[in-house]
């Protein structure tokens, strides 16, 4: 239903239902669905059909930027030949760790990426016997979970290791194992949606 609204209508009713802090739209502009709109807004009379109120937009100060605006590109890098992987942002190296590798038959595949999934503390499966090991210093995957790849069944990503002395080596089965302090610092850097580069 559409709110017809007049000037002499909207300035004395605008002060009655308190709106001047508020955005008005009604039927003459955007069609605003229920879904996306806040609920509508009632008198003691009860629903005044077709009008919503919505808050203004609240813009940062001049020189600040937005939250809704990213202020930098922020990727990471896995680099296979240098057994690195690298936090990048406005294309300058913030930080970067020492990492392990697929092994041979299992390789850390090439190409574009994004993390879909990050987990505290996991919990290991393995994928050839089942066997469950809940979080704790026998987890090898140890603290911290950022997945970047799947097939549907298989995950791989960046994890903890209890092994850090392979730290450096092609060594699994495709993730990216980090000593335990590292991922941990990664972690804190990163976000689902982050884009994930793996180079030779």
């Amino acid at each position: 239903m559409t709110l017809m609204v007049r000037g002499k209508w909207l300035a004395k009713n605008c002060a009655l239902l308190g709106f001047s802090a508020a955005v008005l739209l009604f039927g003459s502009g955007k069609q605003v669905s229920a879904a996306e709109s806040p609920a509508p807004v009632g008198n003691s009379s009860g629903v005044v059909p077709g009008l919503f109120l919505v808050q203004e937009p609240q813009l940062p100060p001049i020189g600040e930027s937005s939250k809704f605006i990213p202020a930098e590109d922020v990727r990471l890098v896995i680099k296979l030949s240098e057994r690195r992987v690298y936090l990048y942002k406005d294309n300058q190296v913030k930080s970067s760790y020492p990492v392990a590798i697929g092994k041979p038959g299992w390789e850390t595949p090439v190409g574009t990426y994004t993390v879909f999934t990050m987990e505290v503390n996991p919990t290991f499966k393995s994928f050839k016997t089942g066997r469950i090991i809940p979080p704790g210093p026998d987890n090898p995957l140890g603290p911290r979970w950022i997945g970047f790849w799947t097939d549907g069944k298989t995950q791989l990503g960046f994890h903890g290791t209890n092994e850090p002395e392979l730290i450096g080596e092609a060594v699994s089965h495709g993730c990216v194992r980090m000593h335990n302090k590292d991922v941990m610092a990664l972690y804190e850097q990163v976000g689902v949606g982050m884009t994930v580069v793996v180079e030779p």
